[in-house]
């Protein structure tokens, strides 16, 4: 297994970014740098790029609405290059509210769209002279406006002829699709009790379909990283994540967090943080998620219960734990947990 990070640069993203690079030689492998509706994602990822040597540099996640297929693959060449073949690309549908709100685009085809954007960047990795007709048109035919497109391949030649594409995906056909052809999978609110339950089928029958030549589906998960007496005061800091995606992220029945959720059990609890997130009663919403949810979302306890949980995140099949390390000396945190891998 191995261990990652997902950035956090809610304030300056230089200082975040410095931070995150000083915990590679603690044995981080990997980074993992959102997006949202926030700083963009490939600038902070380049200037990681410059102030590292070893660690991964991922997106988590470039939507697929707002960048075309070309410029998503362009983006991932270019990060490939400036780390010397040490970027991994994240890509997903995202929600509505920020793709419709924010981008002004459509939410439709999120599926067809995924898809889409992993066989054109796979193409356009390899150089291929691109002449694609689909959601996207490449390039744009007379009848839909076009007038002096011609089909082209990739301007320069790439470090590496593909680029290890990992897909966020929550509902069951997105699941089996991302088992069928991403190279791994970047699950939100992951409780790896439930996984099974929850996640099981679609895997096992996207894996069904998949080409053997991608190998085993890389899983990232993890959660909020704590050890030591008095450590499991921090799980209550996942309250306020929940309540905004489980509450806000979406109306009542088009909310997939929610249905998360709801399919781990706790369908009252759920409802009444979506009820008091969507009348304004944010800290009420933060109260009524469910103690046992924010365990269940953390590793934060005394030493051998974070290694036991270590163990259960693994046994559940994630491949790269990811973690948000709290505490006065994140690097010794990651040391320890690296240590246990």
């Amino acid at each position: 297994m191995e261990l990652s990070m997902p950035l956090q640069y809610a304030g300056d993203p230089r200082t975040a970014a410095d931070e995150a690079a000083a915990l590679e030689p603690a044995g981080l492998d990997a980074i993992w740098v959102a997006e949202a509706y926030g700083f963009d994602s490939p600038t902070v990822m380049g200037y990681l790029a410059a102030r590292t040597e070893r660690l991964r540099i991922g997106s988590a996640i470039l939507n697929v609405y707002s960048r075309t297929p070309a410029l998503i693959a362009q983006t991932a060449a270019g990060l490939d290059a400036l780390t010397g073949g040490r970027a991994l690309l994240g890509i997903g549908a995202s929600g509505p509210q920020v793709v419709e709100g924010w981008h002004g685009r459509r939410y439709d085809k999120p599926l067809g769209r995924t898809r889409e954007t992993i066989g054109l960047a796979r193409r356009i990795w390899r150089r291929e002279v691109i002449e694609h007709h689909g959601i996207t048109d490449m390039p744009l035919p007379p009848e839909k406006g076009g007038a002096l497109g011609k089909p082209l391949k990739l301007l320069i030649r790439p470090v590496r002829d593909t680029v290890p594409v990992y897909v966020a995906a929550l509902g069951p056909a997105n699941v089996r699709m991302t088992a069928e052809l991403a190279d791994g999978w970047l699950p939100f609110l992951y409780v790896p009790e439930h996984a099974g339950k929850v996640w099981g089928e679609p895997l096992a029958e996207g894996a069904a379909r998949r080409d053997p030549a991608l190998g085993p589906l890389s899983v990232v998960a993890g959660g909020l990283l704590a050890i030591g007496d008095g450590a499991e005061a921090v799980r209550d800091l996942v309250r306020p994540l929940v309540a905004l995606y489980v509450g806000g992220m979406g109306a009542p029945g088009r909310n997939f967090y929610h249905d998360l959720v709801c399919s781990y059990g706790y369908e009252a609890e759920a409802a009444a943080i979506q009820e008091h997130y969507l009348a304004g009663r944010k800290k009420e919403a933060e109260a009524a998620v469910p103690a046992e949810l924010c365990e269940l979302l953390c590793l934060a306890g005394p030493e051998g219960y974070v290694r036991d949980r270590v163990e259960v995140f693994r046994e559940s099949g994630v491949t790269m734990l990811n973690v948000t390390p709290v505490g006065p000396d994140p690097a010794r945190l990651v040391e320890r947990v690296k240590n246990w891998l």
